[in-house]
């Protein structure tokens, strides 16, 4: 690594030893920077020497002793620079349970240099932004490994390359033998220990045919069979853990099944150790807790393969070669060699390799994997396409645009992949009780022990022993751990699927509380372009005729209302005649003569300064007022001719989306540098319960926060572009714009479609997720709260209820399975108002 530490020791002596550290600076512009940043850095206590190069951009620093880094980037910050920082993902193994994650986060935060990481539990990452100045990769992988966790390199597309696939096949084929080898050896063990319990003819054949001392040797031999073949991996990491003061799943694990095995172990082969009446084996116990919780790990393992079906899906998508032209010949090349430039073909049916724009051809694109719709999209020369999607019906050639990382998909894969990483604020909670569940149980299993051992019934050794493995074995941090990230990565990626990108995982739980939804006007609720939505000619005039004359004098316009004017006689294929004698009068209109016909088209007081009386076209001016539209005038050869209306019409789908968001039970606001009549008009048409018009670009984040009163949560809607700061300011921002604007770092969600049903949707699926969320949590915490104490014995002075330690192995296995299996029900989520216009069920 370029940027990694450079640390040099001066002596062997530890009284004089030094040290020199070599950082990076960004910020520096001249000379006089330089200065400042090596007279904030000599301040430091322990600073002997200190050199700053502009040209590198370093600061080379020696210390009369060890060497602080973290006050060297303080100082260098405090003058107004900055240390660059790094963000990494490491894959990490061999986590089992939310104690691991924290392990391995408290591992990760201690290297100098890291501002903050995040562990993954379901994802198996570990996020790291960290100072490349100051630790280095080889230090967070050496960190991990301290922590007693294996570290993975992820390379490039890893993410989304076969290796993890290949990884997790592995891992899941491990448990599968290693499950199988238990049962097969604990069956028999349980069969000869709980047989003779509960069947009187079972206990008499044991004892008869094969004698109570054999049947424990028989127990024996199996259950140690059981624990260092199969259980291995329990005590591998279990014991390394509780040697570090970091106790995990796998060390309650070890404590639980050792006890039971150790007992059991002194009873069969020196029972006159233990006190009369104690010498009892519990090897079904030990042999079948392991065979039960690989059980638990198996399931989950599937489980968790299925929450990243997603990602899998959105990789699927991409084509593995293109055909392109080069030379002129076409050659089919693996898509990775695409480079920009290229002209690529597409023949029917195939999938579009990369992004583009088609220069050749004409076809219907299905888009409904990256936007959601369903409906196939036109494409001709000049229409953009983008990679993944699936060409249709015709052939055409198209140039490559941007490949590799930088298309559409590449995106959102990204994007997905980074909103199922992150941690939502209500993950914190969750870190505080695992800090010190682990060893709380621990604690709770040691009382436990002494409480039953002191004050127990006889055999009271026998009861301490049975209730304290049982504690150990209940308590399930494995649940905990799961419970949100799970969701997080199904919920993410159900949203994916329907063309709602979290580019930001808090989005998920802050989306869930918004009461208000902002919207832009243009482009958001509207079309975004004008279009001629109104033409009543006159009594003896032609509608076509009247928009024929029209659209030539327009022509000669480049206004935006002139160029709607010139589409819609262009849609009719209308002839359009060359004007002449064109004349812009400033404040009134234009005129000009065409085909012959003297024409001038204006507002009602160019009509009144013609001597043209509007009047006539009272009812209908009056019409268009109330649906926000100015009318404007049209006279041919000296006479009225018609009266017309231009306007950014509304989106067909927009009016069911705002009602859909009404049936959430929010408020609508529209932000609009539209005049305020006008803006209202539109709100009345739509439903809208507040509206603020009149907003330059700039103005937006103060109407956000006038909206905020009463500590209400805003969301907004806008384009992603000119709404930038209104998208960062606002508690959720989302951007609704096509496949090709997916890149918008401003906004908190992208929606892929180009249409509002996504903000129903994205908000819909947000209250899903965090009830999901919820849900999870209620069961993990609830769960242990609930059969701790009962392991513990608490019942028996009741009702002499006491829970067997088999029986508390498959409460928690169970506990982990059904936060994993209700985490899946996300993926039935279903579009509140699904593509078709037509409402769907929600999970």
């Amino acid at each position: 690594m370029a940027d990694v530490m450079q640390l040099k020791r001066e002596s062997d002596d530890p009284v004089t030893e030094a040290a020199q550290l070599s950082v990076a600076v960004a910020g520096m512009t001249c000379a006089s920077c330089v200065g400042h940043v090596e007279k904030a850095i000599a301040k430091l206590p322990g600073v002997t020497k200190v050199s700053v190069n502009l040209a590198t951009e370093r600061a080379d620093v020696t210390f009369a002793g060890a060497a602080d880094p973290q006050a060297l980037v303080a100082a260098i910050e405090r003058a107004g620079y900055q240390v660059p920082e790094s963000e990494v993902e490491i894959g990490v193994g061999g986590m089992t349970c939310a104690s691991c994650v924290g392990h391995v986060e408290k591992a990760l935060s201690k290297v100098s240099g890291v501002s903050s990481a995040t562990v993954n539990l379901a994802t198996e990452r570990a996020s790291v932004r960290y100072r490349a100045s100051i630790a280095s990769l080889e230090n967070l992988e050496a960190a991990i490994r301290g922590a007693g966790y294996e570290p993975r390199r992820i390379e490039g597309d890893d993410a989304s390359s076969d290796q993890q696939a290949t990884v997790r096949e592995q891992e899941l084929d491990s448990l599968r033998r290693s499950l199988l080898l238990a049962a097969v050896l604990a069956l028999p063990v349980f069969v000869l220990e709980m047989g003779s319990h509960l069947i009187p003819a079972m206990h008499h054949f044991v004892m008869t045919r094969i004698g109570m001392q054999t049947s424990w040797l028989i127990q024996f031999a199996l259950t140690t069979l059981v624990l260092f073949g199969p259980g291995l991996r329990f005590f591998q990491k279990g014991i390394p853990a509780i040697l570090r003061g970091t106790p995990d799943m796998n060390s309650l694990v070890t404590l639980g099944t050792s006890a039971a095995w150790g007992y059991s172990l002194v009873a069969t082969f020196a029972p006159a150790v233990l006190p009369p009446g104690t010498a009892n084996v519990y090897y079904e116990a030990a042999a079948v807790i392991v065979a039960l919780i690989l059980l638990g790990r198996y399931l989950e393992a599937k489980a968790k393969g299925r929450t990243s079906e997603a990602i899998k899906r959105l990789v699927g998508l991409q084509a593995k070669t293109a055909r392109v032209v080069r030379d002129g010949a076409t050659l089919e090349i693996a898509i990775g060699e695409v480079q920009a430039g290229d002209i690529v073909q597409v023949r029917p049916g195939e999938r579009v390799p990369v992004d583009g724009e088609v220069v050749d051809g004409s076809s219907y694109v299905d888009e409904s994997m990256i936007t959601g719709e369903p409906v196939p999209v036109a494409k001709a020369a000049g229409a953009a396409v983008v990679g993944g999607t699936i060409n249709k019906t015709g052939a055409f050639a198209f140039r490559a645009t941007k490949v590799g990382a930088d298309t559409v998909l590449a995106q959102i894969i990204r994007m997905v992949e980074q909103a199922q990483g992150s941690k939502l604020p209500i993950q914190a909670m969750v870190d505080k009780v695992t800090a010190w569940f682990v060893p709380a149980v621990m604690v709770i299993a040691a009382l436990t022990f002494l409480i039953w051992f002191v004050f127990g019934p006889d055999p009271a050794l026998t009861f301490a022993l049975v209730n304290a493995v049982a504690v150990l074995i209940i308590a399930c941090p494995c649940a905990m751990g799961l419970a949100t990230p799970t969701s997080i990565m199904v919920g993410t990626g159900r949203a994916a699927e329907l063309g709602v990108l979290f580019r930001k995982g808090e989005a998920l739980q802050t989306l869930r509380d918004v009461t208000v939804v902002a919207l832009d006007k243009t482009g958001t609720l509207t079309k975004g372009r004008p279009e001629l939505t109104d033409l009543e000619p006159a009594a003896g005039f032609e509608y076509d005729d009247v928009l024929a004359l029209v659209a030539s004098v327009e022509t000669r316009s480049e206004h935006p209302i002139a160029e709607a004017i010139v589409a819609a006689a262009n849609a009719r294929n209308l002839a359009i005649l060359s004007p002449k004698a064109f004349e812009a009068i400033p404040g009134y209109g234009v005129s000009a003569k065409a085909g012959g016909h003297e024409v001038q088209i204006g507002a009602d007081r160019f009509m009144t300064r013609l001597g043209h009386d509007v009047s006539t076209f009272g009812a209908k001016a009056r019409e268009l007022g109330a649906q926000g539209k100015s009318p404007l005038y049209a006279a041919i050869d000296g006479k009225l001719a018609a009266v017309i209306a231009v306007s950014d019409p509304i989106k067909d789908t927009t009016p069911e989306a705002i009602r859909a968001l009404h049936d959430l039970g929010l408020k609508v606001a529209m932000i609009t540098g539209d005049n305020q009549a006008t803006a209202e008009a539109v709100a009345r048409i739509l439903g809208i319960d507040e509206v603020v018009g009149e907003v330059l670009p700039d103005g937006k984040v103060d109407a956000l926060n006038r909206l905020r009163t009463g500590g209400r949560k805003v969301a907004f809607v806008g384009d992603g572009i000119n709404d930038a700061p209104a998208l960062a300011e606002a508690d959720v921002g989302l951007a609704i714009g096509t496949g090709t604007d997916v890149a918008i770092e401003s906004a908190d969600v992208v929606l892929m479609s180009g249409d509002l049903r996504g903000v129903v949707n994205a908000i819909a699926l947000s209250k899903a997720t965090i009830r999901n969320i919820q849900q999870n949590l209620f069961w993990a915490f609830g769960y242990n709260a609930a059969l701790i104490p009962v392991a513990a014995g608490i019942l028996y002075p009741l009702n002499e209820t006491l829970l067997s330690p088999v029986f508390a192995a498959g409460a928690m296995a169970l506990s982990s399975v059904f936060v994993l299996s209700n985490a899946l029900r996300l993926k039935a989520f279903r579009p509140v108002i699904a593509s078709d216009s037509k409402a769907g069920a929600r999970a």
